[in-house]
């Protein structure tokens, strides 16, 4: 494998519960790249900053002293960034390989790709399904009524179900759980757009980056993601992605089908 230059950056708010597994599992796995990790902390009160700087002295812990949301916590650091490629990664992922590597490799070997997604799972092992297609209200509706195990037709359009996992394919939609993108291209794009405070910021920039680059699916490597489904039961966090779903529609309106 060639030798390449990787950075990656977890936004922080209140994540004790799962950080200390994110962060160890990169640290241990992430092999044959020269791979610098940033933290940024959004005004957490569960002592999070505190202790990654008291165990980490190898990450990079910003503290902006605010919280303007996911997106614009990734954004603090783009000034910072001189690698080729970047991950973006929730602090309730966990690997059990070598993805920032086999990332890379990739990326590397397929110039025309500006952002990848990995295989995403629930830490089981259970495939998790997440939107592959450019989010629509009838995809948002069907995910907001889903019950039980077995996705609707719909869902299934949605998450590309139907699609052969075992080889790369292109998508419209790349969720923020765990992106890795040419870090020119992000910066070029001036990172996240910020007025989604929370949710659809993800596949905001994967239309972005999609036009002037391929957006693809990559088995080859694998994540797990807790995935808490948060904004189903907390009612303020169901507002925030009400928000951020009428500036995501608002916003692309004149491209939507």
């Amino acid at each position: 494998m060639n030798s390449y230059s990787v950075t990656g950056c977890i936004v922080t708010h209140n994540n004790m519960r799962t950080i200390k597994q994110t962060i160890e599992t990169l640290l241990q796995n992430t092999k044959g790249v020269d791979f610098k990790l940033y933290v940024v902390d959004n005004l957490s009160t569960d002592g999070t900053p505190e202790f990654i700087k008291e165990n980490y002295s190898n990450v990079e812990l910003i503290i902006p002293g605010d919280n303007k949301g996911f997106g614009a916590g990734h954004n603090k650091i783009l000034n910072r960034l001189n690698s080729k490629y970047h991950a973006i990664i929730n602090p309730d992922i966990s690997i059990e390989e070598d993805v920032i590597g086999k990332l890379a490799e990739f990326m590397d070997e397929n110039e025309d790709v500006g952002l990848a997604s990995p295989r995403i799972c629930f830490p089981e092992g259970k495939e998790q399904i997440l939107g592959k297609r450019n989010p629509r209200p009838k995809y948002l509706l069907a995910s907001r009524l889903r019950k039980g195990e077995n996705p609707s037709a719909l869902l299934r359009e949605y998450a590309m179900l139907d699609a052969d996992i075992s080889r790369p394919f292109d998508i419209e939609n790349a969720t923020g759980c765990f992106m890795f993108i040419r870090t020119d291209i992000l910066k070029k794009l001036g990172g996240f757009d910020e007025r989604y405070f929370m949710y659809f910021e993800d596949a905001d920039l994967t239309r972005q980056v999609r036009k002037t680059n391929r957006a693809v699916f990559f088995p080859g490597a694998t994540v797990f993601h807790v995935w808490g489904r948060d904004s189903k039961r907390d009612f303020r966090l169901m507002l925030v992605h009400f928000k951020s779903m009428c500036r995501y529609f608002a916003k692309w309106r004149q491209h939507l089908k």
